[in-house]
């Protein structure tokens, strides 16, 4: 199983974009699908995360500006608005199942004028 990631790109302060990640081929039904950044010198954190049942959680500093959808089992969304400068990162897109953990490859995020 592979994760595809596609929407990156740069945007202005206070701009909006939306990232979205398919998985190749099906997976366990019960699972978690999210977005991680990470920052140049920075951890990698968590964005947004929501779970099969359709649970969600946010980090901090997303909180009202960003919000993780999924229309199907294998395809998960994240819209971002009020973008702001430290937005800008790698964003990652996960696959957490029982059997183990997936990531994609990353989409650059760049938040700038």
């Amino acid at each position: 199983v592979q994760l595809v990631e596609s929407g990156g790109g740069l945007v202005q302060p206070g701009g909006s974009l939306r990232l979205s990640c398919a998985a190749s081929q099906s997976i366990f039904s019960i699972n978690t699908m999210g977005w991680y950044r990470q920052a140049p010198g920075k951890q990698r954190e968590l964005v947004a995360a929501i779970t099969s049942g359709g649970s969600t959680d946010y980090g901090d500093s997303v909180k009202g500006r960003f919000s993780i959808s999924r229309d199907n089992a294998k395809t998960v969304y994240l819209q971002m608005n009020s973008l702001k400068p430290e937005d800008t990162a790698v964003y990652y897109c996960n696959l957490k199942t029982p059997y183990g953990t997936l990531w994609g490859q990353g989409t650059q995020v760049t938040v700038s004028t």
